[in-house]
């Protein structure tokens, strides 16, 4: 950040900041930012690669002399902890910039018992409220947010374009789901004596598969039963990503089996309607089985829209972008619009300003793994289309030096 000539800091969440003040500047910022962390058994492309691309942008406004004829400040932030695994709460970092995140979330525990508070404090941060609060932003001080992400699906590699526009955002709602059964030897127990809460937990997966891949098939007349469209039940999607069982032994059947639910899709009716229908299932089930449940809810976001004009700007210079590239030439109306099954910082971001999106290509559509990728002339387009936007909507029209900003942007990218 500090090389492409901004301005740095740390704040109270270990957001990191870098940021270009034009001088005598009263309009409001044009922030740019995607997150630092990752998850378990991952790539390094999902949050990070906006970060670059990002920095990498501002760099070439400085190479060309452009980032001191800025008309508003520019500001890239790497955002800390928007996968919330550690937690089991996504957006963190982003949502104590938008101003959203509660001060009970200090006293949020990990697996192991540590708190957030905990960990901050190991960190040499405050730890405090009153500390965290301090990272928030005045939405008047903010004009609009813009992230760069990989894309986490197959639609771009399928239409052979390397950037897309994003439209919108899913809702998401996590779950867990506790299920306390009775504790017994495995070879002692008869069948039909038993509380097995392994076996209710594995009929509750099932059954959430089923309510998210038919739904109509088991939602009831007061859930809107048969009266949602194919159109509004698209992108949804339920997921179990972890499950544990208490004691954990081959010989054992266990006292307690807790599992995650991930429950995502573009409409909120849609959302909402899937979670009350799966938690009544689960204490119907639960109680046919001779087991106890109880359903906690972890986190929930409603679907995001991102800000038509910002979407319209990005749309044009990812085609200006891509059609300056060696080799290549883009029809009218070429650049893909895509909706975001998964959440990104702007879900949070949106809460304090506008937002725009864009999509980078990746291979196979595979994300959340260690097999996730990017080619790198997509990263360069998506470093050189956010170049694009910053010029094209936040430096002054005077006359340029005459440099070729393509053949800038491939130096600093090789660079």
């Amino acid at each position: 950040m500090k090389d492409a000539g901004l301005t740095t800091w740390v704040d109270q969440m270990g957001n990191i900041h870098g940021r270009y003040e034009p001088a005598n500047s009263t309009r409001d910022a044009l922030l740019i930012g995607s997150h630092m962390d990752t998850v378990v058994d991952a790539g390094m492309y999902d949050g990070a690669l906006g970060i670059i691309s990002a920095i990498s942008a501002l760099k070439v406004l400085k190479v060309t002399g452009k980032l001191q004829r800025l008309t508003r400040p520019v500001e890239v932030i790497a955002f800390s902890d928007e996968e919330g695994i550690r937690f089991q709460t996504t957006f963190l970092g982003s949502a104590a910039v938008a101003g959203t995140l509660p001060e009970s979330i200090l006293q949020v525990s990990d697996k192991s018992g540590t708190t957030l508070q905990d960990v901050l404090k190991m960190n040499s941060f405050e730890a405090t409220s009153t500390a965290i609060s301090q990272a928030r932003y005045n939405p008047e001080s903010v004009g609009s947010y813009v992230e760069v992400h990989m894309e986490q699906g197959p639609v771009l590699e399928a239409l052979h374009y390397p950037l897309g526009v994003v439209k919108g955002i899913a809702g998401q709602t996590r779950l867990k789901v506790i299920v306390d059964g009775s504790q017994g030897h495995a070879g002692t127990v008869p069948m039909k004596l038993r509380r097995d809460p392994m076996v209710a937990a594995a009929e509750l997966v099932v059954t959430l598969e089923r309510l998210c891949k038919e739904p109509n098939s088991l939602l009831t007349y007061d859930e809107e039963c048969s009266c949602f469209t194919e159109e509004s039940l698209a992108g949804l999607v339920c997921t179990v990503g972890e499950l544990n069982t208490w004691p954990s032994a081959s010989n054992v059947i266990p006292g307690q089996v807790n599992f995650t639910v991930d429950i995502r899709a573009m409409d909120d009716q849609v959302r909402e309607t899937i979670v009350t229908s799966f938690s009544r299932l689960v204490l119907q089930k639960c109680d046919d089985r001779l087991v106890d449940c109880k359903v906690e809810h972890k986190h929930s976001a409603a679907a995001t829209h991102c800000d038509p004009e910002l979407t319209s700007q990005l749309k044009r210079a990812a085609r200006s972008t891509v059609s300056a590239m060696p080799g290549r030439t883009v029809a009218a109306g070429e650049t893909p619009v895509l909706m975001s099954g998964a959440g990104h910082d702007a879900m949070a971001m949106a809460r304090l300003t506008k937002i725009g999106m864009l999509f980078v290509r990746c291979r196979g559509g595979i994300s959340h793994s260690p097999e996730e990728s990017v080619m790198d002339n997509d990263v360069w387009a998506a470093g050189l289309a956010l170049f694009n936007f910053i010029d094209q909507n936040a430096v002054s029209e005077e006359l340029d030096a005459g440099q070729n900003v393509v053949a800038v942007a491939l130096a600093v990218a090789e660079s």
